[in-house]
């Protein structure tokens, strides 16, 4: 199995793409904003996306979209298909995913919102943090794309501020501030160092 950044070549993939996707939410009974093939090889031909594949069979994929003038950056669409499930394939994608937004935006917060259990626990190794609807993007075109979901009621009669998903997010300035600092000493003083434990040494056994 390979996982890799999408290109023009994967875009055969997009209907199996979003038929699971769409399948996966029908399965688990919960809300999911509904995509297309259209939308998801624009995706793909952005190189905003990640495709995992076992020779020519589709496994799985996950894409980043941008919101806010780049701001913001969310890794969404994340599905792996019914036979490999159960294989840590799906933590594998996410890892890839991540690490292309960081690569790509690397001054932008990437964030998630979502009912899953599995993909909290990935986002949270991550480094995300659960966080209030108002600290996400305030870019109305995301929230637009929630109105296929089945919950679409829910989150307009709070005005945006809550629904059923989770908000997730990884701020790269708090990370790297919560980040321990590690002290490495120059090499010129762990030489002097060395000379004087040699020194101390010699004059002892003297």
């Amino acid at each position: 199995m390979t996982i890799v950044i999408a290109d023009k070549s994967h875009c055969i993939y997009a209907d199996i793409i979003c038929q699971t996707i769409a399948e996966s939410a029908s399965v688990r009974g919960t809300g999911i904003a509904k995509r297309t093939p259209e939308y998801v090889i624009k995706k793909i031909e952005n190189g905003n996306a990640v495709i995992a594949l076992d020779g020519d069979k589709f496994v799985g994929f996950c894409y980043i979209e941008t919101w806010g003038h780049g701001k913001f950056v969310a890794n969404s669409g994340l599905i792996v298909h019914p036979d490999y499930r159960g294989q840590g394939v799906a933590k594998q994608i996410k890892h890839k995913v991540f690490q292309l937004s960081r690569t790509k935006y690397p001054e932008a917060k990437v964030f998630s919102i979502t009912t899953g259990l599995a993909v909290m626990k990935m986002n949270t190794e991550l480094g995300y943090k659960p966080v209030p609807f108002s600290e996400l993007t305030d870019d109305q075109s995301f929230w637009d794309g929630c109105q296929s979901c089945k919950n679409y009621d829910v989150l307009q009669r709070t005005e945006q501020r809550l629904c059923l998903c989770t908000g997730m997010l990884y701020d790269p300035k708090v990370q790297e501030k919560d980040e321990p600092k590690k002290v490495v000493k120059p090499k010129v003083f762990n030489r002097l160092k060395s000379i004087k434990e040699k020194m101390f040494l010699k004059k002892e056994r003297s």
